[in-house]
């Protein structure tokens, strides 16, 4: 049983800096921390017709000074980072009252900077006395753990996500109310800075894959472990606060796996690299066939090495010559050429379909890299039956 396991999809109650220390260093994929802002608040908040705000005036979020609140800030951070993963990311949410302290020191420590994302409020709480902008956003700062970190981003299912546009780095989402918001028998609030499910959704969906290991060191109200699930990650939460602990338990708890079925990134796919050769040598292209361009204005005759030749004898790839054909710098042959089967015109893109589906799935896979690796030296290369023509 692997040392992580008895941390995993539960909320440990305790100080952060005493579990992190006790975790094997290196076994998150991803961390979420929405550490205490420091918010500096004084006195009661109450709005013009005289009702108290319910804001945030817990002990937690109160230090005796920005040193000591940069010193906590520099140990949970250095903590987080010895049980990050090499090409782990980190997350961190914050305000304009610790942000831009919490960036430093991450910067300091040697995160390197991805992205900061601004999630904007479209619900926010007003500014009842009127004397400042209404603080309508609260900012995340996206972090790896080395510049040259292989950090996973599912760029492509996050523009699909966003109706097939790059999604920006203004996220426009409410905060979290009516029934999400978690309350007590009293209907009062149970956590004051509970976050929406949406924020975490986005962030687990896009820097994280399924069975990974995503760590919350200030678990709070379970946003984190709640969406994680959902999701079908591995979630490990860590609270000092006990009654947090039973109540975001309770919540999680509840919450009900996705199928697998509906996690996969197909959409992330890379279709396998296929060689024009390997469609000769499979017999789905033959050597010396005319092959067209799809108005048939242009065509070339398919020689044995792969390459192909115009009419007026230049010699080079599909690609390089359909380019060249075209008065371009480059062109993607597998679109470009076609060849005729059956007194129709077939795309060689599709027969490059066909050889995948038929070679490269399954077993098929291990017969055709013994057969046809250049990497390599030592491969026997047979010849088939196709490619003779027999």
């Amino acid at each position: 049983m692997s040392e992580i396991n008895k941390y995993l999809n539960k909320i440990i109650l305790g100080d952060n800096l005493e579990i992190l220390d006790k975790m094997p260093p290196k076994s998150v994929d991803l961390i979420f921390a929405d550490p205490p802002y420091n918010l500096q608040l004084k006195n009661d908040l109450y709005r013009p017709n005289q009702t108290k705000v319910d804001g945030v005036f817990d002990k937690w979020d109160k230090f005796d000074s920005m040193k000591n609140y940069d010193e906590f800030t520099k140990k949970w951070l250095l903590a987080c980072k010895r049980v990050l993963k090499d090409n782990g990311t980190i997350w961190v949410i914050g305000s304009y009252h610790n942000i831009y302290r919490v960036g430093a020191i991450m910067q300091d420590l040697g995160f390197w900077f991805l992205n900061d994302i601004v999630w904007i409020k479209t619900n926010p709480m007003p500014n009842f006395k009127g004397t400042r902008f209404n603080n309508a956003h609260e900012t995340l700062i996206w972090a790896s753990q080395s510049k040259t970190a292989r950090y996973t981003f599912h760029y492509k299912a996050m523009k699909a996500f966003n109706d097939d546009k790059q999604m920006r780095s203004d996220w426009y989402i409410p905060i979290a109310s009516g029934n999400e918001r978690l309350k007590d028998k009293n209907g009062k609030k149970v956590h004051s800075t509970q976050k929406p499910a949406e924020l975490l959704l986005r962030i687990i969906l896009s820097t994280s894959n399924v069975g990974d290991i995503i760590l919350d060191p200030f678990m709070g109200s379970g946003t984190t472990g709640a969406v994680a699930k959902r999701l079908g990650r591995n979630f490990i939460g860590i609270e000092k606060e006990e009654y947090y602990v039973k109540e975001a338990t309770r919540r999680i708890d509840k919450v009900r796996p996705l199928n697998p079925n509906l996690l996969n990134y197909k959409i992330e796919s890379k279709p396998p690299k296929v060689p024009f050769g390997n469609l000769i040598e499979k017999g789905l292209v033959k050597i010396g066939e005319k092959i067209y361009s799809r108005d048939k204005r242009f065509v070339a005759t398919v020689l044995a090495n792969a390459s192909i030749e115009t009419d007026n004898g230049f010699v080079a790839s599909i690609h390089k010559v359909s380019a060249t054909l075209l008065n371009k710098q480059s062109n993607n042959g597998w679109k470009f050429w076609y060849v005729v089967r059956n007194n129709k015109m077939v795309s060689i893109d599709d027969l490059r379909q066909q050889y995948i589906k038929t070679y490269l799935n399954g077993k098929g896979l291990k017969k055709v890299n013994e057969l046809f690796s250049v990497s390599e030296p030592e491969t026997k290369y047979e010849l088939t039956t196709d490619f003779l023509g027999e």
